[in-house]
């Protein structure tokens, strides 16, 4: 999961995004319908940090940043993401926040969606 996190998010959007995620019915049943979540499946996640989730593209051909949470506060919710997660009880991995990483992602499907705590 790619978590973007914007200027003036808060403790009520972390619990959004893991209370929405956790329960959203992701994964096929038996007849291949999305009825499963993945507290269902009892799957893990992999949490990962992703200012440029939050890239402003609406001027110019270059995306502006301004819009993602300064670094120092978004590591802070990044670790409440986090623990809002590992607190349902399923197995909870995490990126390097700030750090380069390499993310091999194999996308079983034609299915990714957006979770946007503003949309609530």
């Amino acid at each position: 999961m790619l978590v973007g996190i914007y200027d003036g998010d808060g403790e009520e959007d972390v619990d959004y995004v893991v209370g929405k995620t956790l329960n959203m019915r992701l994964f096929p049943n038996c007849e291949k319908n999305f009825d499963r979540s993945v507290m269902d499946t009892e799957g893990s996640l992999l949490l990962v940090s992703q200012f440029t989730l939050c890239a402003d593209t609406r001027k110019g051909r270059r995306p502006g940043f301004s819009r993602a949470m300064v670094p120092d506060r978004a590591a802070m919710m990044f670790s409440k993401v986090v623990n809002g997660f590992r607190n349902s009880g399923l197995k909870v991995e995490e990126g390097v926040f700030q750090s380069h990483m390499d993310v091999v992602l194999i996308n079983d499907g034609p299915v990714t969606i957006l979770v946007d705590s503003r949309d609530r």
